[in-house]
């Protein structure tokens, strides 16, 4: 590890975590620009000139020019400080694609412009910025994106809000450590595999065996393939989602995916197969449940039951 490395991790580990932070005169920095450090050395040029002439109006604009710089880095520290940052929280994705960061700034005073929000480590997480101007007692948004290279639980990276407002002689910063964290499913296999011919007669349990009619059971999320007939249109246009009519002779009958008839070697290949085979079941709109070593999801259908099997197969070890 660098002495960089080593440095920030040191400085991360004083932070504490927490995805509400509150900017106040603790934890906001302060640092003259290249164009301030630019600015000072002029203003030495300017006072030595004028005491080398004795020249009054050198005097006067010397030391006007760094009431102006005094008066800049006040400006500079007062953009950041009372604001608040609050990172909602983090929704789950496959892993190799974008989880994005959405963080609202509170602001309880006057109108705060030129904010810069960044990751603390650019070289990691590249050199994306997000620019906002937060309202007068109102809140504004940004958003950032890091992408996960492998499955399980992520935390959100360390982040930046600075500002060079107003004339950029100074750069006011704070960094941030949120709590929240982003789980990764495993990236589905691709092509998608057929489902395994034994996962499709396996639920047989889980169907009822009634012989065929059209009687009553109950209701259930449309399914590709159901007729305008089984459309439930009273609950239609209550609720304005699409459900269907479950008869004794339309029962579903559920598939098991099986961690051992995923057919190749490797944890990681098991569950990419398996995270397709999730997707594929969705699309087709089956009934399905996962098997995994000391761990099953019992059969349903659904996006919550979609995305609980995914969280499963992305948090297994």
């Amino acid at each position: 590890m660098t002495p960089r490395a080593r440095f920030r991790q040191w400085w991360q580990n004083r932070l504490p975590l927490t995805d509400t932070w509150e900017l106040g005169q603790r934890n906001i920095y302060i640092l003259p620009t290249r164009a301030g450090f630019t600015f000072v050395g002029t203003l030495i040029v300017m006072l030595l000139a004028a005491i080398n002439y004795q020249l009054n109006l050198g005097y006067a604009l010397t030391f006007l020019l760094a009431g102006a710089g005094l008066v800049s880095m006040h400006l500079t520290h007062g953009n950041l400080r009372g604001l608040t940052l609050h990172l909602r929280p983090l929704s789950s994705g496959f892993a190799g694609e974008p989880v994005q960061l959405d963080v609202v700034l509170s602001n309880p005073g006057r109108e705060r412009h030129g904010l810069a929000l960044r990751f603390e480590d650019r070289r990691q997480f590249g050199p994306a910025t997000a620019w906002c101007d937060a309202p007068t007692g109102g809140q504004a948004g940004a958003q950032l994106s890091f992408v996960p290279p492998h499955r399980g639980w992520h935390p959100a990276p360390a982040l930046v809000l600075e500002t060079l407002f107003p004339f950029g002689l100074f750069r006011a910063w704070t960094v941030w450590r949120p709590a929240g964290r982003a789980l990764a499913w495993p990236q589905p296999e691709h092509p998608v595999p057929p489902l395994p011919h034994n996962a499709s007669t396996a639920g047989d349990e889980h169907a009822m065996h009634r012989s065929t009619g059209s009687e009553l059971d109950g209701v259930r999320p449309w399914r590709r393939g159901d007729t305008m007939r089984q459309v439930v249109w009273k609950k239609v246009a209550r609720s304005g989602e699409l459900v269907s009519r479950e008869t004794a002779g339309t029962a579903s009958r559920a598939l098991w995916l099986d961690w051992s008839e995923a057919g190749v070697a490797g944890t990681e290949e098991r569950l990419s197969r398996l995270a397709a085979w999730v997707l594929l079941a969705d699309r087709e709109g089956l009934d399905c449940g996962l098997r995994l070593p000391g761990r099953e999801l019992p059969p349903q259908n659904g996006d919550a039951h979609r995305r609980a099997a995914l969280d499963l197969l992305g948090q297994w070890s």
